[in-house]
């Protein structure tokens, strides 16, 4: 580790490390059928993910026009993840480079984590499915601690069992940037994921667009914006 200023990288997971948004709407349309809804498009799928289950589910009943109550909404969500969890990696894929980019840092050294809205639960059952479990020493996820990502809480307890102060966030959405920012620490965006505002509106230490180009940002910890 001479030489080197960076100690340790946190992912996001969806739309970070992953395109899970093909299980996702297939776990949305197999909720929706059973009330006799009609399927949603992945596109609109896409567009509700980033800020975990309930949301996503709340954002489902808005566009399919089913009456918002807080008992249906639980059923909702418990149905969902129950569906999700039965097999979260159907679909979904890492994203290209991502593999070779875990395998550089760690023989750099780095110590990794994962800090994401998705549950805990799931979200290990993610890891291992998609065979990059092996390179985390800590997954914080969005039922981990009583609050969620922007709150900068979760990342906090990330970094706390990574051991380090010394910490970059990797993510691809405003709910990512806007974590980093609350928990003070340098944030590298994923273009490529699941944003929905311009690049120039989300604040960030580094970009990328492909993980080929991971290793880019490890040089640019003095920059205040780099393209990659």
């Amino acid at each position: 580790m001479e030489g080197c200023v960076m100690r340790a990288v946190i992912f996001d997971l969806d739309g970070t490390l992953c395109d899970s948004a093909p299980d996702l709407r297939a776990t949305a349309n197999a909720l929706l059928r059973s009330m006799g809804y009609q399927p949603l498009s992945l596109e609109v799928i896409r567009s509700f993910i980033g800020n975990g289950v309930p949301t996503l589910v709340k954002r489902v009943m808005k566009h399919s026009d089913i009456e918002f109550t807080e008992q249906r909404h639980a059923e909702m969500t418990a149905t969902f993840e129950r569906l999700y969890s039965e097999n979260p990696v159907a679909k979904t894929v890492l994203y290209p480079g991502v593999r070779d980019a875990l395998d550089m840092l760690k023989s750099r050294g780095y110590v990794m984590g994962v800090c994401t809205n998705k549950v805990h639960g799931i979200t290990l059952q993610v890891l291992k499915g998609l065979k990059i479990d092996q390179y985390f020493d800590a997954v914080v996820g969005g039922d981990s601690l009583p609050t969620r990502k922007p709150d900068p809480a979760m990342l906090h307890d990330c970094i706390k069992q990574l051991g380090t102060e010394d910490v970059w966030y990797v993510g691809d959405s405003e709910v990512d940037s806007e974590t980093a920012v609350a928990a003070g620490i340098k944030f590298s965006l994923f273009t490529n994921g699941y944003r929905k505002s311009p690049v120039s509106e989300i604040e960030h230490t580094t970009r990328f667009s492909t993980f080929a180009d991971l290793s880019g940002f490890l040089s640019a910890v003095n920059e205040k914006t780099v393209t990659l």
